[in-house]
Parts: C-alpha cells; structure tokens; sequence
C-alpha cells in the first residue's frame, strides 16, 4: 500500500492540518484562559452569512466569511463593553442573528454548490498550493500578533478589572482576541469544515489546561496536542477511507478523554488514586500508631 505522504495531495494535506492545528492551540489557549469557548462557536457560524453572500455573488467563500466573521466579532466587542450583560449574552444574540442572516441569504441563491457543501465540511484533501501558502501567511501572522500581546491577552483573562485599572486598553485587546479567533477559524474551515472547527480551537487547548497549570506550558501544549491529532486524524482517514474533518475532530476529542481520566493532577482516575493512597496511607498510620501505644496496665487483683 503507497504512504499517504507520498502523494502530493497528502503532502499538501498534511501541511495544512499541522500548521491549522498548531494556530488553533495557541489561539485556542486564550479563549479557554478567558472562559469564552462560546465565541468560537458563533465565529464559526457568523461567518455563514459571509460565504452565502459570496456564493450568491460567486465570489471568493472564504474572504467572505473573512469579513463577516471580523464584523461580527467587532460588534460583540463593542456591544459587552456593556457590563450588565454577560459576554456570552451578547455572543448568543449575534450567532443567533449571523446565522438566521446567512439562512435567508442563501435562500435566494438558484442553486446549490458543492463548494458551499465543502465550506460546511471540510475538504482538506482538495486544497491547493495557494491555499497551503496561504493560510502559512496567515498562520505565521496570527502566531506573530498572538505573541506580541501574549502577557496582555493573559492579563485581561485572569483578572480584567486589574487589567483595565492598570492602564492596559481592554476593549482594544477584546477586539484584538476576537479578530485572532475569527481569522484562525477561517483558515482552518478547509481543515475540518464551519461544523466541526470549533473543536479544533477549544479542544487541544482544553487537553492543555488538563495538563498543566502553567500558562506557558499550556501554550505549548495546546498546539502540540493540535498537530498531532490533525495529523493522527488525516493518516486514518486515508487508511480507512472516512471523512477527514470528522477524524481529525474524534482524535483529538479522543485525547481529551484521556487527559480528563489520566491527566497527572487533574485527571479523574488520577485523583482517584490519590485519594486512595492518601486515605489508605492515613489508616497504616494510625494502625502503626495504636501498636506503638503500650496498652493500659491491668488494674491490681
């Protein structure tokens, strides 16, 4: 049987998937520090009424889910400078009304596309050199801008009270993440397609913070943790001939059953096992005690 990375399509494929699954970690890190994974979602979809305008137009499916997804993510920052509603609120409202907005769009195209079918699901063995060199551009760019505010985006996640009464422009930086996250959802459509890429954002960064407990630990985590099932996930999906998006999605949500039952500190059997020790250590202690106390003499006959 030939290797899969001895076709160039694979080839190809298997570039795309690392570097989508090292950008989504690291980007993907900072939306699970800040508590957010909802905005991930709603990205993902408020880029649909970006694509059905384009496809209605026969223009370019990913630049216009480009710009939808950037002015929806604009004006969820905007709208939750507004502190008397949650940031999932406003997150909620938008996807709702991005979605239903794309809904309507596409209900006026004349026909139907496999392309759009591709947006919805992947097609991560069709990609081309432009596309592989594309989205390394954006990569390298969102990975360079993700650093440059690194201890910014940490600070806001942790305490943005704190953040804001030290002079750090918070609504700047929310607008910053946001953009993060929707451009790292469009390069990654290709990868594992609108339905399934919000596990490729939150997942291995979720493995990470299983993990570890140090920030920049878990920055290196998430994006190794993305690779490597991107990459687990596209070999089997050639070997067994399955969907490449859905693979690459079961693998990696397979590795975070695993840290969450076997992670070193957090893990569910792991606690277990400490406990277990922990309790049993405690009982040999008061045994050895109880032999080491003489017992009370018996009182005179």
């Amino acid at each position: 049987m030939t290797a899969p990375w001895e076709h160039v399509f694979m080839q190809r494929a298997f570039a795309v998937a690392v570097m989508c699954g090292v950008v989504s970690g690291v980007i993907g890190a900072h939306v699970v520090l800040r508590g957010m994974a909802f905005i991930g979602d709603a990205v993902s979809h408020s880029v649909f009424p970006g694509v059905a305008i384009a496809f209605v137009l026969q223009f370019n499916l990913v630049l216009g889910g480009a710009v939808a997804g950037l002015l929806t993510a604009l004006a969820v920052a905007v709208f939750s400078q507004n502190r008397r509603l949650k940031e999932d609120t406003v997150i909620g409202v938008f996807f709702a009304a991005a979605f239903g907005l794309g809904i309507v769009i596409l209900s006026t195209a004349p026909g139907y596309s496999g392309s759009l079918e591709s947006f919805l699901f992947g097609q991560i063995l069709g990609i081309s050199d432009d596309d592989v060199r594309t989205v390394a551009v954006m990569g390298l760019v969102l990975l360079l801008v993700a650093g440059a505010v690194h201890k910014e985006l940490v600070t806001v996640s942790l305490d943005r009270e704190t953040a804001r009464a030290s002079g750090l422009p918070v609504f700047a930086l929310d607008i910053v993440l946001y953009a993060l996250v929707t451009v790292t959802v469009v390069i990654s459509l290709q990868a594992v397609g609108n339905i399934l890429v919000l596990a490729l954002l939150i997942t291995p960064a979720a493995c990470a913070r299983l993990l570890t407990d140090r920030i920049g630990v878990m920055m290196l985590l998430a994006p190794a943790v993305g690779a490597v099932s991107a990459v687990v996930g596209l070999y089997l999906s050639y070997t067994y001939n399955l969907a490449a998006g859905g693979l690459i999605v079961l693998v990696v949500t397979g590795v975070f059953v695993l840290c969450w039952l076997f992670a070193p500190r957090h893990g569910l059997l792991t606690r277990r096992g400490h406990r277990a020790r922990s309790t049993g250590g405690k009982a040999k202690a008061r045994a050895a005690e109880r032999e080491a106390t003489p017992a009370d003499p018996s009182p005179a006959g």
